[in-house]
C-alpha cells in the first residue's frame, strides 16, 4: 500500500506541476461581482468558525454577497452533500471539503489548477496541495492542516499528592505520557468521575474510525494490505480497540463519549472536565484563552504517544474549500475560495492555533506569538508542526467514508460490550471487503 501511495503521490506532484505552469504567469485577481449573492456550504464548530469574520472583506472587496446556506459539523455536511448529489440539487457554489471526504464526490467539483495562476497555487505547502488532489485534479483548496496530538493539564502533573500516588502504584515518576501504554494508564488514573474524566474520545462517525486507525498503525498495522484486503482485524488491531475498550470499562470516560463529536470534546476540556485530550491544533486558540477556557492558565502540550510498535499514528489532513461544477459564477466562488485561504486567512487560522497551508504563514505565526504574548501557542506550534513529518492520511480512495460506516459502528459495539473486540473488528472486515469488491478494488 506505502508503495501505491508513493506512486499515486508522485503522478500527482507531477500533474500539478503541469497544469500549474500552464496557468498564467498574472496575479490572482479576486474581481468584481456586483449584485451576486454567492451560496456556500460550510463547516461549523469552534476551531472553524473564525474565519468566517473575513467574508465581509470579500463582500467589500468584489461587490458580491455570501449566503451561507448550510452550517454544520462535517460528518452532517457530509451526509447533506450526499443527498443534494442524489436528488441534483447542486444549488450552490462552495462548499467545505476534507481530504478523507473528497475522494466520494466524484465529479462535483472543478479542477482548481485550470483556473487559479501557478504563482498563487506556488504559495502553499506542496505536500498539502499535492493531498488536495483526487485522480490528477486539485478539487479543493487546502485552508488548515489537521494532526492530532496531545493536550493535557499541567496542574495534575504538579499536584504533589497526584506525584506521590502515581509513584506508589505504579513506581515510576508522574511525567507526561509517551507511549499509548502510558497514557492509558494516566487516563484511568486521574479519572474521578463525575468531577474530572481522564480523557474523552468521538464516538461515532470518522471521529471514531480515524483514531482507531491511528492507535492501530501506531502498533504497526493498517486498515489494508497492498491489494487493499481488510486486515485492521489483526492482532493489532484487537489491540487498538481493547486501548478504547480499557478506558471506557475504567469509567475514566464519559458514558456519553460514544456519541460525542470534536466540539462535544473541545467543551469538555476547556471545562475542565477532562485531563487529556488527543485532538487538533484548532483548538489551541479556544483552550489558550483565559476568557473561554478554565484551562488556559495550565495548558500542556506534547506530540501524540507512540503505540506498541514505537511508531506514531499521526491521523492528518486538511480541511478546504471546492467549488462545485454546477456553480453559476464559478470565477466568483474561485475567487472566494482563494481570498479564504490566502495569506492574510491562513494567518488568522494559525494565529488561532491551526496549522497553514501556505509556506510563509508558519514562520510569521510564531513570530507573531512571541510577540503578542501567547506562550502557549509558541510552545504549541512548533510541536505540532514537527509532528506533520510522521503524518498520515486515511487512504485516499472513494470508498474510504462506506468503509468507515461500517467500521465504526462495530467499534463502537465492542466499547459499549455488545462484542468482543475481536468478533466486532472481523464483522467490520467482511463487510468493508464487499464494499471494496462492489466498487472492483477487490
Amino acid at each position: 500500500m506505502a508503495t501505491r501511495f508513493l506512486a499515486r503521490a508522485l503522478l500527482a506532484s507531477c500533474a500539478l506541476t503541469a497544469v500549474i505552469g500552464s496557468a498564467g504567469a498574472q496575479e490572482f485577481d479576486y474581481g468584481k461581482f456586483d449584485g451576486y449573492t454567492l451560496k456556500v456550504k460550510l463547516i461549523g464548530g469552534t476551531q472553524y468558525e473564525k474565519l468566517y469574520t473575513r467574508i465581509p472583506e470579500w463582500e467589500a472587496l468584489t461587490g458580491a454577497k455570501v449566503e451561507i446556506v448550510s452550517s454544520k459539523n462535517h460528518f452532517d455536511l457530509d451526509r447533506e452533500i450526499k443527498q443534494d448529489i442524489a436528488t441534483g440539487q447542486i444549488t450552490w457554489c462552495v462548499g467545505s471539503n476534507h481530504t478523507s471526504f473528497a475522494p466520494q464526490y466524484g465529479d462535483l467539483y472543478i479542477d482548481l489548477a485550470q483556473v487559479i495562476p501557478g504563482e498563487e497555487l506556488a504559495k502553499y505547502v506542496p505536500g498539502t496541495l499535492q493531498s488536495a488532489m483526487v485522480d490528477g485534479r486539485l478539487v479543493q483548496l487546502p485552508r488548515v492542516t489537521d494532526v492530532s496530538n496531545l493536550y493535557y493539564r499541567k496542574d495534575l502533573y504538579e499536584d504533589p499528592a497526584k506525584q506521590e500516588a502515581y509513584k506508589a502504584e505504579f513506581g515510576v515518576d508522574l511525567a507526561v505520557p509517551t507511549t499509548y501504554d502510558e497514557l492509558k494508564q494516566q487516563i484511568i488514573f486521574f479519572a474521578d468521575p463525575p468531577n474530572l474524566y481522564g480523557t474523552a474520545f468521538a464516538g461515532k462517525d470518522e471521529g471514531l474510525s480515524g483514531r482507531f486507525m491511528e492507535i492501530l498503525r501506531a502498533n504497526g498495522g493498517d486498515l489494508f494490505d497492498e491489494n487493499w484486503n481488510p486486515t485492521f482485524n489483526s492482532p493489532e488491531g484487537v489491540a487498538a480497540l481493547r486501548w478504547f475498550v480499557d478506558i471506557y470499562e475504567a469509567g475514566a470516560v464519559p458514558a456519553g463519549t460514544v456519541n460525542y463529536t470534536w466540539d462535544d470534546i473541545g467543551q469538555a476540556f476547556a471545562a475542565g472536565q477532562l485531563a487529556f485530550d488527543l485532538d487538533w491544533p484548532g483548538f489551541a486558540g479556544f483552550y489558550s484563552d483565559p476568557a473561554a477556557s478554565k484551562v488556559a492558565d495550565n495548558l500542556g502540550f506534547a506530540v501524540a504517544p507512540v503505540g506498541s510498535a514505537g511508531k506514531r499514528g499521526a491521523w492528518s489532513g486538511s480541511h478546504s474549500f471546492s467549488v462545485t461544477e454546477a456553480c453559476d459564477n464559478k470565477p466568483a466562488a474561485v475567487s472566494f475560495a482563494v481570498f479564504m485561504t490566502n495569506d492574510d486567512s491562513e494567518l488568522m487560522e494559525a494565529q488561532a492555533g491551526n496549522l497553514p497551508t501556505r509556506t510563509a504563514t508558519f514562520d510569521q505565526a510564531i513570530e507573531y506569538f512571541n510577540t503578542n504574548d501567547k506562550p502557549a501557542l509558541a510552545e504549541m506550534f512548533p510541536i505540532f508542526q514537527a509532528s506533520l513529518a510522521e503524518a498520515r492520511t486515511p487512504p485516499l480512495i472513494p470508498q474510504w467514508i462506506e468503509v468507515s460506516n461500517v467500521l465504526w459502528p462495530q467499534l463502537q459495539s465492542a466499547i459499549v460490550g455488545e462484542k468482543t473486540p475481536q468478533e466486532a473488528l472481523d464483522q467490520a472486515a467482511d463487510d468493508a471487503r464487499v464494499i471494496l469488491e462492489d466498487a472492483g478494488i477487490l
